[in-house]
């Protein structure tokens, strides 16, 4: 979240020269802010989730008005902060009747927050990592969050091990699919001017991939996706750290 994957901390490595595993300052300030890396990635070519992005002070000045905006949206709706990590504040509405307090939970978080379309889909992730100096980025199998028992897969989900989510990998893609998959994660990764590693977050929808976010820091507990699929490519938990650590070091004797 903020301070920790948002540039702040990258910058403060970068003033004193030292190196550091992942996304340097523009990557990770764009990683962090949604709306900024759907405008990113979009001009890119990427297919990316309709969305409005609303500041607070717009909020409340004019909250009759913006509801009349989201309205013109299909249900559901997801409501978001535009710089907060691991789903704090994000919420499903369903009903229109829920919109103004999803809306007041996201400004706890930011005084951005998007207003994202819904996409109806299979929720696919692939794993990237950066080469080393000359080398290219490559992507790992994919894996896939199946949501049974729960709105979307949120906080608790994520980190609490809580029911009603399954962590499938490697996911039932067919080799056209997880080609064009690991091509548009590492054109993401591109775009955005990704270093050492990310998640990078997808739709698979009846008419391709839209891409959900991409994640400069992604999670590295035993129950996330990013060692995960690492691990089912063939790279173990220690050897992944220490290819993380070995190319941010080649990278930094370059600078």
């Amino acid at each position: 979240g903020p301070f920790g994957e948002d540039g702040t901390i990258q910058g403060m490595l970068e003033l004193f020269g030292l190196p550091y595993v992942g996304s340097g300052v523009l990557a990770s300030s764009l990683g962090m802010d949604k709306h900024f890396t759907k405008t990113v990635l979009q001009a890119a070519g990427i297919e990316v989730a309709p969305w409005r992005t609303i500041k607070r002070y717009d909020w409340h000045k004019r909250p009759q008005a913006i509801r009349a905006m989201a309205e013109q949206m299909p249900l559901p709706v997801f409501i978001k902060p535009a710089r907060a990590g691991s789903s704090v504040g994000v919420g499903k509405v369903s009903n229109w009747d829920q919109f103004a307090v999803a809306m007041d939970t996201a400004f706890l978080e930011d005084d951005h927050v998007l207003i994202e379309a819904g996409i109806v889909g299979r929720e696919v992730e692939c794993a990237v990592l950066q080469g080393m100096p000359g080398q290219p980025a490559r992507a790992s199998v994919a894996g896939e969050i199946v949501v049974s028992g729960r709105e979307f897969y949120d906080f608790e989900a994520k980190y609490l091990g809580a029911d009603g989510i399954d962590l499938v990998c490697p996911a039932a893609l067919s080799a056209d699919e997880l080609s064009e998959l690991q091509r548009l994660s590492i054109r993401a990764f591109e775009a955005i001017d990704g270093a050492g590693l990310a998640r990078v977050d997808f739709f698979l929808t009846e008419n391709g991939f839209v891409l959900n976010e991409i994640n400069t820091m992604p999670g590295f507990t035993p129950i996330s996706m990013f060692p995960r699929c690492w691990q089912e490519t063939g790279l173990s938990y220690p050897e992944l750290i220490d290819e993380l650590i070995q190319v941010a070091l080649a990278h930094h004797a370059e600078d």
